[in-house]
């Protein structure tokens, strides 16, 4: 089976990220983050990504949609995870087709977690699921406001821990180049600190984790098998953080200052972390699947 991606895939890629790059590159990030406590959601970005057909992708072009599959949807989503782009993406994008207006982008959608954690709810027009009693709570993301509701809504949906392992996928490769980046540039003792052995091993390891995750997360785009999508999160998951903590690693001290964008990666990456399944709920859906 060829899993290398097609011309049309890789133009949709470079698409989705020459248009977050436009829209929400490195400048929009600090200012979301240096910003209100209560970061506010974008709805004219929020409308683009909706014109652009980010949620409507895999909707049949009879409705309205792109008619692609979940492999596209996966792409893009990735991209979405390269940016930090905030909102609740996933939410909406599974909502399109079933909720009006989430297809186009007029409608933001939220949706309450199997923990019963709701990201954006404030700002969201619809929520999926039983929200009523939630109350704020503090977000380790600074990027990412949630409610946490009395209850969850059981598991979690398969599609929703796929596309958010995406996202894991994309902040663990920007994490492994901005690390490798900062080695090339970063001086020590007169050469390079990538020049050092300690240093080499730590982005060879995200590289290798990054790599790993992402032949996971594409092959279960592939077989939608509800086993491998929750493997492919529980790797997408660790290359995510742990990339994260090797990047902030390699910049040292400065990697641990608000100005540098290495924290934010982390802090999603652990925050989409605790909103999909535990590692222990992955090792016994193995085991029932073996």
């Amino acid at each position: 089976m060829d899993f290398q991606l097609t011309e049309d895939q890789r133009a949709l890629q470079s698409g989705v990220r020459e248009l977050l790059a436009g829209r929400f590159g490195r400048e929009a990030l600090r200012a979301l983050a240096d910003g209100p406590e209560q970061p506010s959601l974008d709805r004219e970005l929020w409308r683009e990504l909706g014109a652009a057909g980010f949620f409507a992708l895999r909707l049949p072009e009879r409705d309205g949609g792109v008619g692609l599959g979940l492999p596209e949807a996966v792409l893009a989503f990735e991209e979405a995870g390269r940016a930090l782009l905030p909102g609740p993406l996933v939410a909406t994008h599974l909502a399109a087709g079933e909720v009006e207006g989430a297809a186009t982008g007029d409608t933001v959608v939220t949706a309450v977690d199997s923990s019963g954690l709701v990201p954006w709810l404030d700002a969201s027009d619809v929520v999926r699921g039983d929200a009523a009693g939630a109350v704020p709570t503090r977000s380790v993301d600074p990027l990412t406001p949630l409610h946490r509701a009395p209850a969850g809504v059981g598991a979690p949906d398969p599609l929703a821990v796929l596309l958010t392992a995406a996202e894991q996928l994309g902040s663990s490769a920007r994490s492994c180049e901005t690390a490798v980046r900062y080695a090339r540039e970063r001086s020590q003792f007169g050469q390079p600190i990538g020049a050092f052995q300690a240093v080499k091993h730590l982005c060879a390891q995200m590289l290798v984790r990054t790599e790993v995750a992402r032949a996971a997360v594409y092959a279960a785009a592939v077989t939608a098998d509800r086993a491998e999508i929750s493997a492919a999160a529980l790797l997408a998951d660790e290359a995510a953080v742990q990339g994260a903590r090797d990047c902030l690693q390699v910049h040292g001290g400065m990697g641990f200052t608000w100005e540098a964008d290495v924290h934010l990666h982390l802090k999603r990456a652990w925050l989409r972390a605790a909103l999909g399944p535990s590692a222990g709920a992955v090792e016994e859906e193995w085991a029932a699947a073996l």
